[in-house]
């Protein structure tokens, strides 16, 4: 039977993961720092209350930090899944119908609540969180990282043009394509063809999407509609094998396992 856990057994005793410049990425150790987490995250995703859920307990916390001042400018979460047999105890596995992707052969690691403070935007602190999640895939031997990527608000209108292009370039694989589950959803797949302007509609999508289709990724068929967290979301996959050479070693530079 496959199992879920976290990733702390990979820092060997410390708990710093990567240090450049003016900022550190760290795992959280303890409940303050996964409480200074849940805060920052709720002042990036404004959720009318404390961002919190039960898979908080299971996941490992990354936190990049201002180092001179210690003020947390960027966190997300980790959840080591060591077989597709695991998956149903995902954060993602809620809303999508994950059984296609049960076949697939090796570790794998759920992302999530990936946010960064709306004060504090310098190109460094996303490298140092990248560089830090590069070392702990890296380490961990996962094969392919996933989660939710999420859209602002619930109306699908405004992306119309960014779920064509979706459809058109970036669909999933169709031995590993989640299935519908959730109650609400946007079959955008299913809509007729029509042509849009690739740079516009690009432009739409959430720069953590865009980022995660900048070196292969692609998403599910279909968007949910979460209204809890007043977001559509699509299931992303990021199969590391996939990821282009070029940007494996500008990842593992920073990471500095290159």
């Amino acid at each position: 039977m496959g199992r879920a856990c976290k990733l702390e057994a990979a820092v060997a005793g410390s708990e710093i993961l990567l240090s450049k410049g003016r900022y550190r990425a760290r795992l959280a150790v303890g409940a303050a720092d996964v409480s200074a987490a849940q805060t920052l995250r709720t002042l990036c995703f404004r959720t009318g209350g404390l961002d919190s859920d039960p898979f908080d307990s299971l996941c490992s916390h990354v936190l990049v930090e201002e180092t001179a001042s210690n003020t947390l400018v960027c966190c997300f979460r980790l959840l080591l899944i060591h077989s597709g047999a695991a998956l149903a105890q995902s954060y993602s596995a809620q809303f999508y119908d994950l059984s296609p992707l049960q076949a697939f052969e090796g570790r794998m690691a759920e992302l999530g609540r990936f946010c960064s403070h709306p004060d504090w935007q310098e190109p460094d602190i996303l490298r140092i969180a990248w560089g830090a999640m590069t070392g702990l895939v890296d380490g961990q031997g996962v094969r392919m990282l996933f989660g939710c990527s999420s859209f602002a608000g619930t109306a699908a209108a405004p992306y119309q043009d960014a779920f064509e292009l979706l459809r058109q370039r970036h669909l999933a694989p169709g031995q590993w394509r989640p299935k519908v589950k959730a109650p609400e959803v946007v079959r955008f797949a299913d809509a007729p063809a029509r042509s849009v302007e690739a740079k516009s509609a690009m432009q739409m999508i959430p720069p953590l999407l865009r980022t995660y289709l900048g070196m292969g990724g692609w998403v599910s068929d279909h968007a949910v509609v979460d209204r809890q967290m007043n977001t559509l979301h699509v299931f992303t996959g990021l199969e590391i094998g996939a990821i282009p050479e070029s940007r494996k070693r500008l990842l593992r530079a920073v990471a500095g396992t290159a």
